[in-house]
């Protein structure tokens, strides 16, 4: 006779004996064994035969234009009226632009009475102490904010950028002791 085999995960053969005589009958009962392990095998999970399909999607983004300005503080610290000679000091702005982006940066006029962006005013009171804001340390070019006229332009990179602004007070005014100020506005157009 020949085998029966059962093959799932693993195959598993045994032969079938006919019984013919007591004999025979004994050594059948020790293949009795193989119908439950035939029957715990079938109960085994088998794995999925699945079928695919598959699809492409795109992804996308709208990278934005997209500026921001930090503008640090401008201190000349003490102005002597008497000795005649300017007092220079100079200060930063912190700009960060997408990569390739165009901008640039205008200078308000600042908040004296009568100012211009040509000669801005710190005030104390009804006191004023002329200055003015340049974009070279030579101090010849005048910061303002007239767009290709007196602003300063630029590309970003994506990273950091600093621009210097440079402040001048003339020499020999003649103004009373005391803290002067003036609050200038840096904008960035993009």
């Amino acid at each position: 006779m020949s085998p029966i085999c059962l093959c799932f995960r693993f195959c598993f053969c045994f032969w079938p004996l006919p019984c013919r005589s007591p004999g025979r009958a004994a050594h059948l009962l020790r293949g009795a064994g193989t119908v439950p392990l035939f029957l715990m095998l079938l109960s085994l999970p088998q794995p999925l035969r699945a079928a695919t399909d598959s699809d492409t999607f795109q992804v996308t983004a709208s990278v934005l234009a997209a500026c921001s300005i930090t503008a640090n503080d401008l201190n000349f610290g003490n102005y002597n009226p008497v000795s005649g000679t300017p007092l220079n000091a100079a200060t930063t702005l912190e700009i960060t632009c997408t990569n390739g982006a165009a901008y640039e940066v205008g200078l308000s006029a600042g908040l004296g009475a009568g100012a211009s962006v040509a000669t801005r005013f710190m005030t104390n009171g009804g006191n004023q102490l002329a200055y003015s804001l340049y974009s070279d340390a030579a101090r010849t070019s005048i910061w303002g904010e007239t767009a290709g006229i007196d602003t300063v332009s630029g590309t970003g990179s994506g990273a950091l950028q600093v621009l210097t602004v440079y402040g001048q007070i003339p020499g020999g005014q003649s103004v009373p002791a005391g803290l002067y100020t003036d609050t200038v506005t840096a904008t960035i157009t993009y």
